[in-house]
C-alpha cells in the first residue's frame, strides 16, 4: 500500500506543474495590511447598499404652516392671487404706515435695517432691495450728517394728501362701523389698541383715537382694569342694529336660506329619503341668531350659539373694506365676539358663503357674496380704489409714469 501512496503524490506534483501559478492572485495587496488570512478573500469592493442617488426620497409631511387650506380641485385662483398680492405689497403697506408717523416722514437707513417687522420685510434682508421695487414712492438721499436716509418721494406725498382727503370724506361711515363693532361686542366695549391695530381692515384713519372725542353721543373713552384705554358705547342705535344678512333675507329669502347649512344629526333607522333630509336640514338654516343680540349668553356648544358665531363673522366681514380678513384680525376680537378656537372648522363647514385661502396656519376668509365670478369686489369703497391705484404706481418705474 505504501507504493500506491508514493505514485499518487508524484501524479499530483506533475499535474500541479501544468496549472498556472496562483501565487500572483493570492499575493496580498501591499497597500492593504493583512491582519488575518480571511482578509485575502474580502468582498468589501462589492456594492451592498443602494447609493443615495437611487434611493427614494421620503416626502416630508405637510405642516399647517405650508399645507394649503383648499384642495387643488376646490381652489379659487382669484382669491388665492389676492392673498399673494398682499404678501408682495406687505413692505409697501407697513412702510407707508410707519413712515407716515415719523417726523418729516424720513428715517435713517441704518435704523431701517433693524426695523424689519415695522417695515414688513424678512429678517436678514437688506431694506434697500425692497426700496428698489417702488422707485416712484420711496427714495434715499444723503443728509447733511453724511448719513443715508430714506423717505417718500414728492409724488408719494401727494398721494398721502389725497388719502387724507378720502379719510375726511368717509369719516361718518367709519364712525358707523366702529359703532356696529361696539354693538356686536359682548360688553359693548373694545380696547382702543385693538381698533388701532386693525384700522387698515376697516379703513379707519391713524388718528381715530383723537377723533372719537368729536362724538360724545356715541363713544366714551375709559380706562380698563389693566390700565389700557377702552372705547365704550354710549347710546344704542336701532337703525344700525340690522345685520347684512337680515337685509339680504328681506330682498331674496330663498338665496339667504341657501347661504348656510346646519345639518341635523338623526338616527339611521329613520330611513329618510333625499327630499325628507333636505326638508329637515332646511329647518335649521335660517333664521340665524342676530349678531346684535345677547348670543354670548347661549350654551357654548348649542346650534343656536353656532348660528350666532357664524352671523358675527359674516357681519364682521361685511364691515371690512375688502370683505375679507385674516386669522390675525379675527383672533384680535375673539373675546369681544365670544368666538371659540374652532372658528376655522366652523367656517370650513359653510363653503357656500365663506372661502378660506392661504395655509392652515395663516388663512384668510373671504365673503363670497361680495365678489363676482372674476374675483372682483362688486361694491368698492373709495379707500379700496385708492389702494388699487397705489399698487399700480408701486409696480411702475420712473419712466413709466
Amino acid at each position: 500500500m505504501a507504493w500506491r501512496r508514493f505514485l499518487f503524490c508524484i501524479s499530483n506534483l506533475t499535474n500541479a506543474a501544468q496549472i498556472p501559478s496562483l501565487e500572483p492572485l493570492l499575493r496580498p495587496n501591499p497597500f492593504f495590511p493583512v491582519s488575518c488570512p480571511s482578509a485575502l478573500f474580502s468582498t468589501s469592493f462589492l456594492v451592498t447598499k443602494t447609493p443615495k442617488k437611487f434611493k427614494k426620497k421620503r416626502k416630508k409631511p405637510d405642516s399647517p404652516r405650508t399645507k394649503p387650506v383648499q384642495h387643488p380641485s376646490t381652489r379659487n385662483h382669484h382669491f388665492e392671487s389676492l392673498v399673494e398680492r398682499d404678501s408682495y405689497f406687505r413692505f409697501l403697506t407697513r412702510s407707508k404706515q410707519f413712515l407716515s408717523q415719523q417726523p418729516e416722514h424720513v428715517l435713517r437707513l441704518d435704523d431701517a435695517g433693524k426695523l424689519y417687522r415695522e417695515l414688513g420685510f424678512p429678517r436678514g434682508r437688506k431694506v434697500a432691495r425692497y426700496l428698489q421695487r417702488h422707485p416712484l414712492l420711496f427714495q434715499t438721499y444723503r443728509h447733511t450728517d453724511n448719513k443715508m436716509w430714506l423717505g417718500f418721494t414728492d409724488f408719494m406725498e401727494d398721494l398721502l394728501n389725497e388719502e387724507r382727503s378720502i379719510m375726511d370724506s368717509v369719516e361718518i361711515d367709519r364712525v358707523d362701523k366702529v359703532t356696529k363693532l361696539l354693538m356686536m361686542s359682548k360688553d359693548k366695549r373694545i380696547p382702543l389698541s385693538k381698533i388701532h391695530h386693525c384700522r387698515l381692515l376697516f379703513g379707519i384713519p391713524d388718528d381715530f383715537r383723537d377723533r372719537v372725542v368729536k362724538y360724545p353721543e356715541r363713544f366714551r373713552v375709559a380706562v380698563g382694569s389693566d390700565g389700557k384705554r377702552v372705547l365704550e358705547l354710549v347710546n344704542w342705535d336701532k337703525s344700525l342694529a340690522v345685520s347684512q344678512l337680515e337685509r339680504q333675507f328681506m330682498v331674496d329669502e330663498d338665496k339667504a336660506k341657501r347661504a348656510f347649512k346646519f345639518p341635523v344629526k338623526y338616527a339611521k333607522d329613520l330611513e329618510l329619503d333625499e327630499g325628507d333630509t333636505r326638508t329637515l336640514n332646511l329647518l335649521n338654516t335660517l333664521p340665524l341668531v342676530s349678531p346684535y343680540s345677547d348670543g354670548h349668553k347661549l350654551d357654548l356648544w348649542s346650534l343656536e350659539a353656532e348660528k350666532y358665531r357664524v352671523g358675527v363673522v359674516y357681519e364682521f366681514l361685511s364691515l371690512t373694506l375688502e370683505k375679507r380678513a385674516s386669522i390675525h384680525h379675527i383672533v384680535e376680537f375673539k373675546d369681544e365676539f365670544s368666538l371659540t378656537k374652532h372658528t376655522y372648522d366652523m367656517l370650513k363647514k359653510q363653503p357656500r358663503t365663506f372661502y378660506l385661502a392661504g395655509t392652515e396656519m395663516n388663512w384668510v376668509v373671504f365673503l363670497k357674496d361680495a365678489y363676482d365670478e372674476k374675483g372682483n369686489l362688486t361694491d368698492k369703497d373709495p379707500q379700496v380704489l385708492f389702494n388699487e391705484k397705489l399698487c399700480q404706481y408701486a409696480e411702475m418705474k420712473k419712466g413709466e409714469l
